[in-house]
């Protein structure tokens, strides 16, 4: 699925939920061509920048007994889906496909909410989708057919890489790994800059060296064939500093790589 553009769409897509995910993919979606007059998005509290888009040709809030979408992208909270999932039933024809970005709302439960029938993709993105360097992994029902398996590739698209699983049991651990995994990237870039102060640094020069730590090594990783661990060998000098013992900030000391775990005891509260 080479070919991302939505220039060609000609259909209806509906976004319900234009928070700051559904906003995310609809500036990706307008990125790869789609134009804002086959946009409708269903959002009770529409942001300045969504409102803005109406005058672009983005219709927002309309009538749903005037809608007849080729596409439905559900994008609200977990928590209000039931109520948000009811309405839709009037615009969804055979043929449409249904992708949702819920965070732990089976096929099995949009299956149960939905017209009988429908044809569903369950999806998990993660946070960078917010800038366009994210990655989703997408599982779909039993009724996808080909083109809207291509539909709903585009579509999440929009905000990054996607991976397509048959397993639907697997998004547990797509959720450990990609949903959740951002969440330990930023811990990692917050541990730094805390362990630079504890040795001395100045705080903010330590915030600004984690950060910028953190993020070129993603970057490298991102553009590198290399895989992470040939990567982390490349940095690890044999007899170097990285593989020396670690250094104990508190105790001033250097330990032997044998007594590691012992630097809990001396480290900071958190």
């Amino acid at each position: 699925m080479d070919d991302a553009s939505l220039s060609d769409f000609d259909g209806t897509l509906v976004l319900v939920g234009a928070g700051k995910m559904g906003g995310a993919m609809l500036e990706g979606w307008h990125r790869l061509g789609l134009s804002f007059d086959n946009v409708v998005a269903l959002e009770p509290e529409p942001s300045p920048e969504i409102i803005t888009l109406g005058a672009r040709g983005l219709r927002i809030n309309p009538s749903l007994d005037t809608i007849s979408a080729t596409a439905i992208v559900l994008a609200v909270k977990p928590q209000v889906a039931p109520d948000a999932l009811r309405p839709l039933a009037p615009m969804i024809a055979q043929d449409t496909v249904i992708v949702s970005i819920m965070a732990g709302r089976t096929l099995a439960f949009l299956e149960k909410q939905l017209p009988a029938g429908a044809a569903v993709v369950r999806a998990m993105p993660n946070t960078p989708a917010a800038i366009g360097r994210g990655i989703t992994v997408a599982v779909p029902n039993a009724r996808i057919g080909a083109e809207q398996r291509t539909l709903a590739d585009k579509l999440l698209r929009a905000t990054g890489a996607v991976e397509w699983i048959a397993d639907e049991t697997l998004m547990d651990a797509v959720t450990a790994v990609s949903g959740s995994g951002p969440a330990y990237v930023f811990l990692l870039a917050e541990s730094l800059a805390r362990a630079g102060t504890a040795a001395g640094l100045p705080a903010d020069l330590a915030a600004r060296l984690a950060r910028a730590t953190v993020a070129g090594s993603g970057e490298l990783m991102a553009r590198s064939p290399l895989d992470p661990a040939t990567l982390r060998k490349n940095v690890t000098s044999p007899g170097g500093t990285t593989a020396a013992a670690p250094w104990c900030a508190p105790c001033r000391t250097r330990r032997p790589r044998s007594d590691a775990a012992s630097q809990s005891r001396c480290l900071p509260p958190t």
